[in-house]
C-alpha cells in the first residue's frame, strides 16, 4: 500500500494546478470622476452616478504546483484567510469611496476594484502564484483582472 501511495504521489508531484475560492461582500459606492461635471458625470454613468450598493462577488486563482508530501500546492484554508485579510475586511460592509483610500482618487468601477483587490493579495501571497481575479458586480457583470 505504501509503494502505491508514493507512486501515484510522483505522478502528481510539480504539476500546475490552479486554485480558485469565492468569496461574497456588500459595499457602497457612486460612480463619478473629478475631471467631470455633474451633468457630465450623470450622462457618463447614468444612475450609477447616485450611492448605491452591491453585493460583490469575488473569484481568486491562484497557481502552484503539487508538493509531494502535501498533494496539494495550497490548503484551501490558508486561501481564505489571504481573502479574508485583503478582500472581506477593507471591502464588506464598506462604502467604497469613503472608507477605502485608494478610491479617494480613483473611481470605484469594478475595474479598479479588481486592480484593487489584486494589489492587496499580491502583497501578502506567495510570490508568483496569483493567477485571476474575477470580480461580479451582478450576475451578469463581471471583471477579470491578471495583472499587468
Amino acid at each position: 500500500m505504501e509503494t502505491v501511495a508514493k507512486g501515484s504521489e510522483m505522478k502528481t508531484a510539480g504539476k500546475m494546478t490552479f486554485l480558485s475560492r469565492t468569496e461574497t461582500f456588500a459595499a457602497a459606492h457612486r460612480l463619478s470622476s473629478k475631471s467631470l461635471n455633474d451633468e457630465e458625470n450623470r450622462k457618463l454613468f447614468g444612475k450609477c452616478n447616485q450611492s448605491h450598493g452591491h453585493n460583490y462577488k469575488v473569484m481568486v486563482t491562484v497557481r502552484g504546483k503539487i508538493d509531494p508530501i502535501s498533494g496539494m500546492f495550497m490548503n484551501i484554508y490558508q486561501l481564505k484567510k489571504y481573502m479574508k485579510e485583503a478582500i472581506m475586511e477593507p471591502l464588506d460592509h464598506k462604502n467604497l469611496d469613503q472608507d477605502v483610500d485608494f478610491f479617494a482618487d480613483t473611481i470605484s468601477t469594478t475595474e479598479n476594484l479588481a486592480v484593487y483587490i489584486w494589489n492587496n493579495l499580491e502583497k501578502i501571497l506567495p510570490s508568483g502564484c496569483l493567477y485571476k481575479v474575477k470580480v461580479y458586480e451582478s450576475e451578469r457583470n463581471f471583471i477579470v483582472y491578471k495583472g499587468t
